[in-house]
């Protein structure tokens, strides 16, 4: 489940909460009950190396030179 992080508008308190995408987003502040608002936030996510995909994955091409010539 993802975890999203809400900003009190009052208190400026973070929050972070485990959530469903079904859930419906938080509205107010467990502590003092004013607005909240879901922060964006960086993803742990990252695609690291050199030629990802078209070095590391992709076939190597059987046969001759795929080069014509002039």
């Amino acid at each position: 489940m993802p975890l999203y992080e809400y900003e009190c508008a009052k208190c400026k308190k973070v929050l972070e909460v485990i959530q469903k995408f079904s859930d419906a987003p938080l509205t107010q502040c467990p502590e003092c009950q004013s607005p909240v608002q879901r922060l964006m936030s960086k993803t742990s996510f990252q695609l690291k190396g050199t030629g990802w995909y078209a070095t590391d994955y992709k076939k190597p091409t059987s046969g001759g030179s795929s080069e014509s010539s002039s």
